[in-house]
């Protein structure tokens, strides 16, 4: 099965692709987990990507598209794959048919997850990060009990750069321009289907679930 999971940041895509991919037995392929990874290791894509990135700015089509191609061949996908944060733009949606078609392959499923900007920007700049265990909190839906300390390893919680306030109003003003037009792309080929991701975390992975294997 070849799925691709659609929404703006702070939907809850990552969270909902583990659920699946675990679910189908499919690779979940994640362009921002990629990304950070390679900033992570100092490569020069990491510090192209980072520059982008810490903008707000999505990274250029053809530097994730030559990624993405790369990782499809792995021997992980040979069951199927999970996209998760690919495609953005309808350049990418086109580039990723024809990469497919080259291996005869087509997508099954478009899952759009749907909520609206000023719950996702809420969702998004409340977040923090262990800098030393990578725990995961939430100002108002998951503080620490310890306030701007780790309860797991007592460590400093910070807000991730392209968490800020400012950096989130511009991805979803990138989002709403670019990444809209890929709904209508979608939708033109039969190819989506849409859920509320305001719902609870089971109830959205049962709503997907249920359009998988209509």
């Amino acid at each position: 099965m070849r799925i691709i999971l659609l929404g703006a940041p702070g939907v809850g895509k990552g969270t909902q692709a583990k659920l699946i991919a675990k679910e189908f037995n499919v690779c979940h392929i994640s362009t921002g987990e990629m990304f950070r990874a390679e900033i992570a290791k100092g490569s020069n894509l990491g510090k192209i990507s980072k520059e982008y990135m810490d903008k707000g700015d999505l990274v250029p089509d053809e530097i994730t598209t030559q990624i993405i191609g790369e990782r499809l061949k792995c021997d992980d996908c040979s069951n199927g794959f999970l996209l998760d944060g690919f495609p953005r733009t309808t350049a990418q949606a086109e580039a990723l048919d024809k990469l497919l078609n080259e291996e005869n392959k087509t997508l099954d499923k478009v899952v759009l997850i749907n909520v609206k900007d000023d719950i996702i920007l809420e969702r998004i700049i409340g977040r923090r990060t262990c800098k030393q265990c990578g725990t995961n909190y939430h100002i108002k839906f998951n503080p620490s009990k310890l306030k701007e300390k780790c309860e797991s390893c007592g460590g400093d919680l910070t807000q991730r750069e392209d968490d800020k306030e400012e950096v989130v109003t511009e991805r979803l003003v990138q989002y709403n321009k670019l990444t809209q037009p890929l709904i209508a792309y979608y939708n033109n080929k039969n190819l989506l289907s849409s859920v509320d991701g305001t719902l609870s975390v089971d109830e959205v992975f049962h709503e997907i679930s249920s359009l998988l294997i209509s």
